[in-house]
């Protein structure tokens, strides 16, 4: 049995520079302001909402845990629940060019993300009984990722 993805949607995350907790005793934790951005495809288009963060942790050996939370409003007016949890690594000096703001391309480094999608509109009911997953990177101040929804 083969599992089959349908392309949903392409996501630029717009952030604000990030809140630095420090190393805590999980590894260097962060936070990091989502303010806006787009959704554009063939099954999700919209404006992401200028709410939410995604709360970094990086471990010591540079493996970063990615626990995202924000929102997507579409052109009907439904609001969706984006919730993406993922992970990303690269090797220091591609880790350096990212931190510097180079735009390094994603095939360099490894950055994926499983999704779960809610919505009570029910025009986008959909979305709540699908699993999604997204390839990505940084790119400047934003993060894009294709998303994919697992048929």
């Amino acid at each position: 049995m083969t599992i089959a993805l349908s392309h949903a949607t392409d996501l630029v995350v717009e952030l604000s520079p990030p809140h630095e907790m420090g190393d805590c005793p999980a590894g260097v934790r962060r936070i990091i302001p989502i303010v806006g951005g787009t959704a554009a495809g063939p099954l999700l288009s919209g404006r992401i909402l200028p709410i939410g963060a995604d709360w970094q942790t990086v471990s010591r050996d540079g493996i970063a845990d990615l626990d995202a939370r924000y929102a997507v409003e579409t052109a009907e007016g439904a609001v969706i629940e984006v919730v993406s949890q993922g992970v990303r690594h690269a090797s220091a000096e591609v880790h350096a060019r990212i931190a510097a703001g180079e735009q390094v391309d994603p095939t360099e480094y490894y950055m994926r993300t499983a999704i779960r999608l809610e919505s009570g509109h029910p025009a986008y009911a959909w979305v709540n009984r699908a699993l999604f997953v997204a390839r990505g990177g940084k790119v400047g101040n934003t993060v894009r990722l294709s998303v994919w929804r697992v048929d």
